[in-house]
């Protein structure tokens, strides 16, 4: 028995009260035989919080010495910061294997547009797609346009998100987007890149055709 739920503006199932989404490894069935890997996606919980910021620091000393030093926190992601940001509307889901979360990433609804928001993967398991999974799952969620912004000096997830069909946005259209879509400081905006899905530049082009 399923019931329904409006996320982002899609309906989608969900069954019981928890909705999760099973990634299998070898053959698609319910259960694992012998020597299957099974591993699943699901929406963080409250009780996921600690782990989430562990998740998030361990990740973010990629940054370290390699974003601007003004711009560097130790922690670089305090817990009420977390709080304050799921209270803002963010979203996080993880990807888990054996009862442990791996990787998190967050979405959030900005009413026209989605952004994706702090997408982290455990230092020991990355290199397994795990960001790739994620950010399938979440496009999953919503059929508006997506913006993703990242720091302009952070080229590996530039990259990431490129392989994953996203393009650079202009950097006087970068800068207007941070502005009216993040909270973040102006420095930041200077320091930072936004990167759209295709439904973004599709709307664009349609609306640079009307205009």
């Amino acid at each position: 028995m399923y019931r329904f739920r409006r996320i982002l503006g899609r309906s989608l199932p969900e069954k019981l009260n928890r909705e999760v989404i099973f990634l299998f490894y070898g053959r698609p069935r319910w259960g694992a035989g012998a020597g299957q890997e099974i591993k699943l996606i699901r929406e963080c919980q409250e009780s996921d919080l600690n782990r989430i910021v562990d998740i998030i620091n361990d990740a973010a000393q990629a940054y370290k010495e390699v974003i601007p030093e003004d711009r560097w926190n130790e922690p670089y992601m305090p817990f009420e910061e977390l709080k304050k940001e799921i209270e803002g509307g963010v979203v996080f889901w993880g990807l888990e294997d054996d009862g442990q979360l791996l990787g998190v990433m967050g979405i959030q609804d900005k009413g026209d547009v989605t952004l994706i928001r702090h997408a982290y993967v455990w230092t020991r398991a990355q290199k397994m797609r795990i960001g790739t999974k994620l950010l399938q799952h979440l496009e999953s969620l919503t059929e508006k346009p997506i913006l993703i912004g990242t720091w302009a000096v952070a080229s590996w997830a530039i990259s990431f998100y490129e392989k994953n069909g996203y393009t650079l946005v202009t950097e006087e259209e970068k800068n207007h987007l941070l502005r009216k879509y993040w909270s973040i400081p102006e420095r930041q905006v200077e320091t930072s890149v936004v990167l759209a899905n295709p439904t973004w530049n599709k709307a664009q082009h349609v609306a640079s055709a009307d205009g």
